[in-house]
């Protein structure tokens, strides 16, 4: 009997290892191999919001500094990103090309509000994740009904209602006029006003005009704006537009207080082509880095980051603010990535999405990135910056996006 029960006792010990293996057994999803993660992205290369394109290309520059160093536990990122000219049907056309013809594990910061709006359906629908879009649109903010679809950088609603906190505190009489994209992005940011100004709403906002990405300027809305006398220039507009009308108002020869918007804070892609000098004095609200302020020379985050473009993409212009945001939105990815182990579902990856709490050294320092299972939106803090005509300083505390919501009572 003893014989045998030896034999016996090491096939139970032989299957329990081989349960135990199984039970620990890598789990992929379409797009991932032992060697391989295939990310999909679409950004505008071409079409009004083409100098957006410099995003796309450090995202790809970034991942081929992440192959050349191992990859992400192991593994290679193919990075395979499409044009969509900032067309909402070529969007849908790339969408459905990466998702169903190269089965890509996911769709990676995809660029622009009505762009991402035309796939959001989609995307939910195939149970594929549109991760960390690049577009401050609030309804990326919905797992209720989007589950698969999460945003990265401040919404533009809580971005309003920082601006709206600001002019209430400064200029609690002034008189406001607005220029704003005519989608979701410019709905969003009045919606972000009124969420502050309330009552004031109607008494402070003297003049709104909208325009459409297909428009070739807004010159004449600018002008119509000036005729109400605002003392409050909001510009909620794409870099093409805000850069004309920043130009605008100094053909013009007016000087309002003149408030940008953070998607168009770029020193190369947006207040060049205005003028640096047409520039000087415009206020606005950060939560990264200016990668021309030289107070972040000696900063570590900043260091690491123009060591990798000097290495990896040194023809870009180093004054653009897009390759940043660029390696802000990769390196957020790769710590997702990184922290689904060999669990790379594409239910795991919307899990740890779901569940952030950590910083990025080169965002301004205290703004973190924190997620919850009902919370979709990473990043809700800024402070507030003026354009020196140089450079944007920070000034004030940190702001909180989310929090700004009570407004004084109308007076």
């Amino acid at each position: 009997m003893l014989h045998l029960a030896r034999p016996l006792m090491l096939v139970f010990v032989t299957f329990s290892l081989l349960a135990g293996g199984a039970s620990a057994e890598k789990q992929y999803g379409p797009g991932v191999s032992d060697r391989e993660i295939k990310i999909g992205n679409i950004m505008p290369y071409s079409g009004p919001a083409s100098a957006y394109g410099i995003v796309g290309k450090t995202m790809s520059a970034y991942f081929h500094m992440i192959n050349d160093n191992g990859g992400i536990n192991g593994r290679k990122i193919n990075f395979i990103s499409y044009d969509d000219g900032y067309s909402p049907p070529k969007t849908v056309e790339q969408a459905r090309r990466l998702v169903e013809g190269d089965e890509a594990f996911l769709i990676f910061a995809p660029l622009g509000t009505a762009t991402n709006a035309a796939i959001q359906k989609y995307m939910n629908a195939m149970g594929v994740p549109q991760l960390f879009v690049l577009s401050g649109a609030s309804r990326w903010g919905d797992p209720e009904h989007f589950p698969w679809t999460i945003g990265l950088q401040p919404n533009y609603r809580a971005e309003a209602r920082v601006y709206a906190t600001y002019i209430l505190e400064h200029y609690p009489k002034a008189r406001i006029g607005m220029l704003y994209q005519n989608d979701d992005l410019g709905r969003d940011y009045i919606l972000g006003l009124k969420d502050v100004l309330r009552d004031n709403y109607a008494r402070m906002i003297v003049a709104s005009a909208p325009y459409e990405t297909s428009t070739p300027t807004v010159d004449s809305q600018v002008v119509a704006i000036k005729t109400a006398h605002p003392d409050i220039f909001l510009n909620i507009a794409t870099s093409k537009f805000a850069a004309q009308a920043i130009k605008k108002l100094a053909e013009l020869d007016w000087h309002p207080v003149h408030i940008v918007t953070n998607i168009s804070v770029s020193v190369g892609a947006v207040l060049k082509p205005a003028g640096l000098d047409n520039a000087r004095g415009l206020l606005s609200a950060g939560f990264q880095m200016d990668v021309t302020d030289s107070q972040w020379d000696a900063n570590p985050g900043m260091q690491r980051f123009r060591a990798f473009m000097d290495k990896y993409y040194p023809e870009a212009d180093r004054s653009e603010g897009g390759p940043l945001i660029a390696f802000n939105a990769s390196t957020a990815l790769a710590e997702v990535l990184k922290r689904c182990g060999d669990n790379l579902t594409r239910e795991n990856v919307m899990k740890v999405a779901a569940d952030l709490d950590f910083e990025i050294d080169t965002l301004i320092p205290g703004i973190r990135i924190k997620t919850g299972a009902t919370d979709f939106y990473p990043i809700e803090q800024f402070r507030m910056m003026r354009f020196t005509g140089e450079r944007w300083e920070l000034f004030g505390p940190i702001l909180d996006g989310h929090a700004a919501t009570v407004a004084p009572s109308s007076n």
